[in-house]
């Protein structure tokens, strides 16, 4: 495959980026690359490509250049020309296993799994997420644990699309690009194919910001000559030194790829000329001891910059990564990044999984890495064995896949990583299914944080643990935040499923009325309630909150919208509506601009059912559907009652009243003022008296929340202070 004509790109291929254009694929005529297989082999790669036509053949060779370049075999390659060919109905042999084998029909299946990995972003956001689409999603990671060629495949083949993608509608391109960000690069990261990381990213950022990617490929090709000159005299110095040293090594200046560079100077607020690594070269050795003595050679030829030496050759990074990185005053007192690797190292960094066919020697370390690189993957499948639904899987995708990671490392030094803000909780999950069962606390670096805490990279953790432990519900709360990882939900729920179903449904209906209570909401239609969740019968729903398939939460918005209705007089007909106010908290059919204020007797929050009242000089004044002082108008009143509704674009909160019961203590109001800021919500109000004979205080306070989502976990929260007896809504 020829590289671009176009001098923009050329420049990109002279700092390390390998970019083409569509302009510039050529028919070739015929794959070189074929001369690297047996004669057998090649023969099995040509009868693939027979009967292709024109624009299939090149993509189909395209793709095949690709894999060659990671070194995989003759069958990952004639598999994913045959898909290419379903893709493009180019008219597949009929038979493939028949024609081709049983290796190659597998690879070429998993292949067809994995195009729903295009469905998962669209999955992963869409309100209503069908059965269908999430076996898809399944099977596209089951094809992934079963042969990690398979996604290597399919991010080959995206490559040369994003590659070949300047002859497609802007929108088409547009969407390539998200998905590439979105999953394709980080998914090569995961698997630790850094070089086809890169190139994504790059080309994605020239689709969706041209002019930056332009500018930074500008500013790169202008400094160029001068960035090669520096670099060559490196390399000179550098190599006659370690020569001298008796150290065998190969030195080669270190490309930036475009993404990078604009992505340090967005994050870190730098300028193009302050990206210090720009110049930068990579020095690869044999052995192992051979990457020290380098870099004490490096270190006596120029001056080390203080705390930018890294040895993740000592203390790998959790993918298996390996090198030194250091960074000196260089000539000429320019700043020069130095990395120093074995050559295997650089094949791990480089390629990850699939530097398990380019180093075959010595398989069973190599083994035993490639396992440990996918072994996430079979991590996420788990949710099935634990009972999760399509929703957990959804969201353990998108913490496990697309989400940053933290690193942590246990008493005894092996090393884990979790989404961010995954707390220990989480981690007692991950470390095994009975360590978190029993888990009672955690230390943090030697010190007692709370379960709730979140990890931080580098943070050591114990698990502390009691024989006769077992989960709590409250663990099932998203609202009190223990746990981040969809995996460790699904297993707390499998924990409670298997427990008695009469202890299940006495617990779910302490909760189910505590939740009345608390919100203050008169007996929903409990037939209809179960059938929202899918429960023939309501005490069947009662187990399932009990057990936690239905979480506080999620019972606390279905009660609201739940509510029977209330018998209310006709309302009068409404004139014609008029546009929604922009500069208030409701919009009003059949009226003006009217003054609007949120009743003080029942405080209504988004998303409950509104009325308006007509009053006399205030404008109208806006009560819940069930407010009971609605209820209880006359007739002649009830004339002055007119439909309204929601308009969440003109205000942000909405004042409600709580009440709290507590044993009197000191610091009390301190705690739960504390607890309102960090949820950041406001306190409009604040009042309390104690009942000296009982010591029992009690607070009523309003806070200005924006839904009962936020009010519901606001709550949650206070009702888990010390000494807290009762959280409710009030008025």
């Amino acid at each position: 495959m020829r590289a671009s004509r176009d001098p923009l790109h050329r420049t990109l291929v002279g700092s390390g980026t390998m970019v083409t254009s569509s302009s510039s694929i050529q028919p070739t005529e015929g794959p070189a690359f074929l001369r690297d297989f047996p004669s057998d082999q090649s023969a099995i790669i040509e009868e693939a490509l027979e009967g292709c036509e024109a624009e299939t053949l090149e993509h189909a060779r395209a793709v095949a250049e690709v894999l060659h370049e990671l070194n995989l075999d003759h069958e990952s390659v004639t598999a994913a020309i045959l898909h290419i060919r379903q893709q493009m109905s180019a008219r597949p042999p009929e038979n493939i296993r028949q024609q081709f084998g049983p290796s190659v029909a597998r690879l070429v299946n998993g292949l067809g799994k994995m195009d729903a990995i295009d469905e998962y972003r669209h999955a992963a956001t869409s309100p209503g997420k069908d059965r269908k689409q999430m076996d898809r999603i399944k099977n596209l990671l089951l094809a992934m644990v079963e042969d990690v060629r398979v996604v290597l495949m399919k991010l080959a083949e995206f490559l040369v699309r994003m590659r070949r993608m300047r002859a497609l509608a802007a929108d088409v391109r547009t969407d390539m690009a998200h998905a590439s960000l979105d999953v394709y690069a980080p998914l090569a990261s995961r698997l630790g194919v850094r070089h086809f990381k890169w190139e994504l990213e790059d080309l994605a950022l020239r689709e969706l910001e041209p002019e930056t990617y332009r500018q930074i490929a500008s500013q790169l090709q202008s400094r160029r000559g001068e960035r090669e000159r520096f670099i060559e005299k490196v390399v000179a110095t550098l190599s006659e030194a370690l020569a001298d040293a008796g150290i065998d090594a190969r030195i080669s200046g270190r490309p930036k790829h475009i993404y990078s560079i604009w992505k340090k100077m967005r994050d870190k607020q730098l300028s193009f000329d302050q990206v210090f690594d720009l110049r930068a070269v990579r020095v690869l050795v044999d052995e192992v001891g051979d990457c020290y003595s380098a870099l004490g050679v490096v270190h006596g030829l120029w001056t080390h910059i203080p705390k930018e030496f890294d040895d993740y050759i000592t203390h790998p990074k959790p993918n298996r990564y390996q090198s030194l990185h250091t960074a000196v005053i260089g000539p000429s007192g320019r700043t020069l990044e130095v990395q120093i690797r074995t050559h295997e190292m650089h094949a791990h960094a480089e390629y990850g999984v699939a530097a398990h066919w380019r180093y075959k020697a010595g398989g069973g370390q190599r083994e035993a890495d490639l396992e440990a690189k996918v072994d996430w993957l079979r991590q996420v499948l788990e949710w099935k064995e634990h009972g999760g639904d399509g929703e957990d899987l959804l969201d353990q995708l998108d913490t496990e896949l697309l989400g940053d990671r933290v690193y942590v490392v246990t008493p005894r030094g092996q090393i884990h990583d979790l989404p961010v803000g995954a707390t220990p909780l989480d981690f007692a999950y991950q470390v095994h299914t009975d360590v978190g069962h029993r888990c009672r606390g955690a230390k943090i670096n030697g010190a007692m944080v709370p379960l709730t805490h979140a990890l931080q990279s580098g943070d050591q953790v114990e698990i502390l643990t009691t024989r006769n432990a077992t989960p709590s519900r409250d663990w099932l709360n998203p609202n009190l935040g223990y746990l981040k990882t969809a995996r460790a939900r699904a297993k707390v729920r499998h924990w409670f499923r298997q427990q008695n179903y009469d202890e299940n449904l006495a617990d779910g209906l302490e909760i189910f009325q505590r939740e009345l209570k608390r919100f203050g909401i008169s007996e929903p239609d409990r037939a209809r309630l179960a059938a929202r969740y899918n429960y023939k019968r309501f005490d069947d729903l009662l187990a399932g909150i009990g057990r936690g398939d239905v979480t506080p939460g999620q019972l606390a918005a279905a009660l609201q919208d739940e509510l029977p209705e209330k018998p209310l007089a006709p309302l009068p007909r409404p004139r014609r509506p008029v546009a929604p106010r922009r500069d208030g908290e409701v919009r009003i059919s059949g009226v003006g601009n009217l003054l609007t204020q949120i009743a003080g007797c029942c405080k209504p929050v988004p998303p409950e059912p509104i009325v308006g009242f007509i009053t006399k000089g205030r404008g109208v004044s806006i009560h819940r559907s069930d407010c009971a002082n609605v209820l209880r108008l006359g007739s002649a009143e009830r004339a002055r009652v007119m439909e309204v509704d929601w308009d969440t674009t003109g205000r942000d909160t909405y004042p409600v009243n709580v009440q709290l019961a507590a044993y009197d203590r000191p610091g009390l109001l301190r705690d739960i003022t504390t607890v309102v800021a960090n949820e950041k919500v406001n306190v409009a109000a604040l009042t309390s008296d104690v009942d000296g004979r009982e010591q029992m205080a009690h607070v009523r306070l309003t806070v200005e929340v924006t839904d009962l989502a936020e009010l519901s976990r606001v709550m949650d929260r206070l009702s888990h202070l010390a000494n807290v007896v009762e959280v409710r809504r009030s008025g």
